[in-house]
Formats: C-alpha cells, structure tokens, sequence
C-alpha cells in the first residue's frame, strides 16, 4: 500500500518530491522519485510484502519503470507461471512489470494495443493503481483494479499530465489552482455520492476503475492514444438459489476472499462494528488464520457509549468467537477537534463518517493491515434505498428540480457530455433506478462503492498509514455474488442480504447477529455526538448556503452537508490545506463566511 505520482511532460523533480511530501501518509517507510526527460515518477511506500527488498520505483528488464499501489494477491500463483523473468524482488508489486514483459515478447510487432494491455492486466487479482512507463515504446499506462478499490486521479497542467493518488497532492504544482466542479457538486447532492470519473475539483478527474490508458506524447503534448476496459461490472442473475445447497458455496467463497487477504509480514487487524458485514469478517478470518497457521487477527471498535447498540453487538460477537477485542469511546470533543482533519484527508464533505479517524488511529498503533467489510451492502443490497426505487429517484429528481442552475437542468435532460468526467449522458433519478438490478449495476460502476464507499475508507484508513482490504470484493466471491437472483439480496420481507445472512448461518456468529439489520455507518456509531456536532455548526452551515444561492434548496434535510462544504471550500480551495493543523472547525467556516 503506497501513494504514487508522477508528471508526463516538462517534467520537474522538484514537484515529485512537493507530491510526495503531500502524500507521505500513505508511505511512512519510505520514498524515491525518478525522472527522465519526458516523465516524473514518485512513490511513498507503505511495506507489507518484502519489506526489506520491494522498494519501488521496480525497473524491468528493459529499462521499463513501475510505480504501483495496493495488493497482488495471487502474485505468488503468477511468479510460478512467469519463471523465466529475471525478479529482482519477492515484493507482489513486480508481477505487474513480469506480465508487462511477458506481453511485450509475445508481441512480434508494432506496439501493444490498450486490448492487449487489458488481456494481460485482468491476469491479476488485487485492489492496485499503477503507472508503467517504457522508454522504449514512449508510452505511459495508467491502470485500476476493476472495482476502483486503490485510487488514482489526474489532471491538465501547464502542459503536463498530474497524476496521484489523491487529489491534495496535485497541488504541489504551482500551476495547479482548485475550484470546485460545479456539475459534480450538484450531481454529489442529488445522489449522495459522486458519480462517474468526477471529484469535486474542476479538471480533476479518476482514472475509470477496471480500465487501462495508454498515453503518449503527441506534438509535444500528453495525449491518451488508447484505452480498454479490463473488467465491467454487470450482475448476471440466475433464475433460482437453494440455501440448502449454494449457502456453503457462497460461504466458501468468502472465506477465500478473506485468507487471500492475510498475505503480509505485518500485523493484522479487523475492524468491528457488530453488524452482519463486519461481524461475517471476524468469523471467517478467525477460522481462515487458524487454518493457515496464522495470528488470529484482533478486532477494534470505537462508539460514542457502552450502550451504543454496536458497542454491544460488537462485544457479542468478539466474545463468541473469542477474538481479543479492542474497545475505544469516542471523547465528547473528538469530532470537533478531527473536523478539518476528516475534510483534509477525505477529500468529501462527509461529516457523519467521522468515527473513522478515532478507530483507524487507535488500529494503527497496533497494526499495519486492517480488514473490513465494504463492499458487502452493494453487492448484497443492503441500503434501505433498496427498499423503493421509485421513492429515492423521486427524491434524487426533487432536489434536481430544486437547484436553480443550468448545470441541473443538464443531468435532468439526459445532456452530460460524456468523456473523462461522464460515463453516460443522463443521470436523473429514474435512469438507473428502473429495477433493482439495473440500480445495483449503476452503483457498481457509477458512484456508490467506487466513488464514496471505498474512496473514504481509503484516504481515512491511508491517513495513519493503515492499508484497509476489503474480502467481499474478491474475485471468487464477487462472481458468486453476481449470480444470485435479486429475491435472495432483497426478499419481498425485506431482509436485506438474505443470501448473505443464509451462508453467516453457516459459522459460529450468534443468530442474533446473523439477522440483525443493517444500520447507518457513522450515525449509528456516534448519534448523540454528531447530533450535538451539527447543532453547534448549523448556523454557521447556514451561512456557508447564502454563498450557494442557487443550490441552497437541496441541502434540505442534510444540514451536515452544508457544514461540510464550507469546510471542503476553506480547505481545500482558499486555505488549500496549508494552515489546516492550527485552526479548528469553527475558525475555518468563519473564513468562508467572512
């Protein structure tokens, strides 16, 4: 786990070294940067695999140079079929350069296609961002694993191709001036997420999860010459499911996903909130460690009280599973204190979600790895919006109606321009809420897991130096997954994730456990503390929405988001982070205020 970047054009080490100061969280163990006349790189590494010899960048055979983020879980598999490559390393990252080497001598002439490139990269199973740079062919690839689970962004400037793994780090170039993105924004209030390849920044945008660029330098610009799509997520449901038959199968797919997951030579972790998600993780890494002769991993959970429902479920199943359990209250004056911290480090304006920095610091002190259970809720329909359609895409249509700006009447239309920021044209609350299956597939490769889910994780877990794996995003599970019918996500009682509860049915969680339903993370962890957070904050909120006139309507009933706007704008657009550290959530609203 790391964070990389790089320059493509006009080159300046200078400015690597600037991006990776800015992203020195991500890699507390070490950094480089390298440079020729075209290309920039740099990396901040987070050592989990070879920690004594996987420093990167990793060079290969002929001259190529890899800068890489996340795991290669089956690496070991792919360094027994690849034997005549000349490692120089037992760091998983470099059977990236093997495959990329590999590839190009199949190839008898001409250079690799983005089709040939995405053959070669779907060989590999993991969460990665990465960029690989031959000197030979001139070309530069850009990549993500095919659920978007590690990030990577770029931008335009100045005649040079920025590239992170966060946004912050863009910044370091002097060139570079943060606005907001209005048509993301907008979009970010009507469904709660960002869509598609946007971020918040104008001109900003994610490099597409699942998907490869080829760039190149073209009349003395860089220009993408190719790209190919290394994995679409689509739901191939089958016409019927036995519990009594396919439960084990689902099961043991999971497990699966979660004994790849124990691969490392650090300490390992769980985070534990007490629901079904977190709850199947603990159980499942509990017998998956004891199989494989492992450290059990132990289990952190932070809430506002002993009495928070969590607190209590969380103690239950650590108790049954006889897991060493770590338990952390929430200090009263934590969340105001973590503010700008929470809107630093998120990139969002996400308030609710701030028992992430009090549990990945309190994980960190102990462990290097933490496993959670994102993923789980969009694959399995958990989220209460699940519930009526119809009802969300009225409300997401509502607030589009709401916002008095050309930028709304465009997603209403159907008239996105579609490209780097827009996968499609029409974003409107009916458009991809039809059916269950067709809302589920958009939330796969549109907005929610990519763009929120796991991008918040990552960037709070990644703030104190903490990888976070997410096992039901694994391949064999995700493909078992695919093929449930939708009544065995969402049955017409209404017991989310049905299919999932059969198989938790399966281990040694307590029923009760196994049927409890699903809650909102953040509010339910902290209610009364963000309750109180947001009534502090909401008259200084309100006048952060007379700077936004036009979109002041949609903020109905999300008082939090209007707080957490203001924080982003003083953050991250006039302070741009540089004073962060010493002004405290009050203090940096009242900027914006002014």
């Amino acid at each position: 786990m790391c964070g990389i970047s790089g320059m493509f054009g006009r080159p300046d080490i200078n400015v690597i070294h600037a991006m990776n100061a800015l992203q020195k969280h991500r890699g507390p163990d070490g950094q480089d940067a390298w440079t020729d006349d075209t290309l920039a790189l740099g990396h901040t590494r987070l050592a989990i695999v070879d920690r004594a010899g996987g420093d990167q960048p990793i060079f290969g055979p002929a001259g190529e140079i890899l800068v890489a983020n996340g795991e290669i879980y089956n690496h070991s598999d792919l360094r027994r079929r690849n034997k005549t490559y000349p490692w120089t390393s037992n760091v998983d990252s470099e059977a990236i350069m093997a495959l990329y080497s590999k590839a190009k001598q199949q190839q008898t002439t001409g250079s690799l296609s983005a089709r040939q490139h995405a053959a070669w990269i779907n060989q590999l199973d993991g969460m990665y961002a990465f960029c690989l740079w031959d000197p030979i062919e001139r070309r530069l690839l850009l990549a993500r694993d095919p659920l978007g689970i590690k990030p990577l962004v770029r931008t335009h400037v100045d005649g040079s191709l920025l590239f992170a793994s966060e946004a912050k780090a863009l910044r370091a170039h002097e060139g570079h001036t943060p606005s907001f993105d209005e048509a993301a924004l907008i979009a970010r209030l009507a469904w709660e997420y960002p869509l598609d390849g946007t971020t918040l920044l104008k001109g900003v945008h994610q490099v597409r999860a699942g998907t490869v660029e080829v760039w190149s330098m073209e009349n003395g610009k860089p220009t993408m010459i190719d790209k190919a799509n290394v994995e679409r997520q689509a739901l191939s449901p089958e016409s019927s499911w036995d519990p009594s038959t396919q439960a084990g199968h689902l099961l043991e797919s999971f497990v699966d996903g979660v004994s790849q997951r124990l691969m490392g030579e650090v300490p390992m972790g769980i985070v534990l909130s007490g629901g079904l998600d977190s709850s199947l993780v603990a159980a499942v890494a509990h017998e998956a460690a004891q199989r494989a002769g492992q450290p059990v991993p132990e289990c952190w959970t932070v809430a506002e009280s002993e009495d928070n429902p969590d607190w209590i479920a969380a103690e239950n199943v650590a108790s049954s599973l006889d897991l060493k359990h770590h338990q952390h209250i929430l200090e009263a004056d934590s969340f105001d204190k973590r503010l700008p911290d929470l809107t630093w480090h998120g990139e969002d304006f996400d308030v609710t979600v701030l028992f992430f920095q009090p549990l990945f610091q309190k994980m960190a002190e102990k462990v290097t790895v933490g496993l959670c259970g994102q993923g789980a809720d969009e694959l399995h329909a958990g989220y209460p919006r699940y519930r009526d359609l119809s009802q969300h895409a009225r409300l997401i249509d509502a607030r589009l109606a709401s916002m008095d700006h050309p930028m709304a009447r465009q997603i209403e239309q159907g008239n996105l321009p579609v490209g780097d920021a827009w996968y499609t044209n029409d974003h409107s609350g009916s458009a991809h809420t039809d059916s269950l299956e067709s809302f589920l597939n958009f939330e796969l490769e549109h907005g929610q897991l990519t763009n929120f889910q796991l991008r918040l994780v990552d960037r709070h877990s990644m703030a104190h130096s903490l990888e976070v794996r997410v096992p039901f995003l694994g391949s064999a599970h995700r493909k078992a997954t695919n093929n449930l019918p939708m009544e065995w996500r969402l049955p017409a009682s209404l017991e989310e994730k049905a299919a999932l509860r059969a198989a938790a049915d399966l281990t040694r969680l307590p029923p009760e456990i196994v049927r409890r339903p699903k809650l909102p993370a953040g509010r339910a962890t902290s209610p009364g503390l963000i309750t109180t957070l947001i009534e502090e904050l909401r008259p200084r909120g309100d006048e952060v929405l007379k700077r936004y006139p036009r979109l002041a309507k949609a903020f109905k009933g999300q008082p939090e988001l209007a707080i957490g706007i203001g924080l982003f704008e003083a953050i991250h657009i006039l302070d741009r982070g540089a004073l962060r550290p010493q002004k405290s959530a009050v203090a940096l609203l009242d900027e914006v205020i002014g």
